[in-house]
């Protein structure tokens, strides 16, 4: 017997009906959840009909819908240029992701454009300014290292110490390395080890690497301890392997 045409329905299709028929139901735009879901099938599993209602969606000048296409523009590189629009577009509504988003696609520069970190550094400070971690993270490397704007120690620690109270040990690992040394912000060593152990609390490779180095030794804090340092290692070499593309 020939299949009937919901049973030919793909799932991405499915997904989409359901979207749709609940916001119709509802009388009311679509959730910023159901919209990012919409952008993950899209994205995935390379959806048409995904990919057509987001573009519906953008038309209305959603920036959840905008933010989701130019995610999915930004893997193809003849829409690089319409992902840069859209971010730009949905950043300005207030989009923090679209924000860090268009800041990174301008710091790492896209096909036929240079890399532009001092073009960046707004948007970075727009998504931090909406309690993006990652952001924070950017803004506070920029300034440390001088890229695309003058190199401030003062100001690259109070944004990795931003990106660290949201929760990122990247940051906490740059922060308690600053503090260690006094740069940018007062040095306090017992801080700098509060910090470097949170980092590693937090599972980030480098930070547990670096303690077990000090624990091998032993310093002011703990006592030499060959065999913690041992396990530490052995730790750091696991996240490093099973967490390649989180940090």
């Amino acid at each position: 017997m020939q299949a009937t045409a919901p049973a030919r329905l793909t799932a991405a299709a499915l997904v989409l009906a359901l979207a749709v028929a609940l916001c119709a139901c509802q009388q009311q735009a679509p959730t910023a959840a159901q919209i990012e879901t919409l952008g993950m099938q899209a994205r995935q599993q390379n959806a048409a009909p995904a990919q057509r209602q987001l573009l519906a969606w953008s038309a209305q000048q959603l920036p959840v819908a905008q933010r989701e296409l130019a995610l999915l523009y930004k893997s193809r590189p003849d829409q690089r240029t319409a992902a840069l629009r859209l971010f730009e577009q949905a950043a300005r509504a207030g989009d923090g992701d679209a924000a860090f988003e268009l800041g990174d696609l301008l710091r790492t520069g896209v096909v036929g454009t240079a890399p532009a970190p001092a073009a960046a550094a707004p948007w970075y400070a727009m998504a931090a300014a909406r309690k993006h971690a990652g952001a924070a993270l950017m803004l506070g490397m920029l300034y440390k290292n001088g890229e695309g704007v003058r190199r401030d120690d003062a100001v690259a620690a109070h944004w990795l110490d931003v990106s660290s109270q949201l929760g990122n040990p990247h940051a906490t690992f740059l922060l308690s390395n600053m503090v260690k040394q006094g740069q940018g912000v007062a040095r306090d060593p017992a801080r700098a080890r509060y910090l470097l152990e949170q980092a590693a609390d937090h599972e980030y490779p480098p930070a547990i690497q670096e303690l077990a180095m000090i624990v091998q030794l032993g310093d002011q804090f703990s006592a030499k301890d060959e065999r913690q340092s041992g396990q530490l290692i052995k730790e750091a070499t696991e996240h490093r392997h099973n967490n390649w593309n989180r940090f």
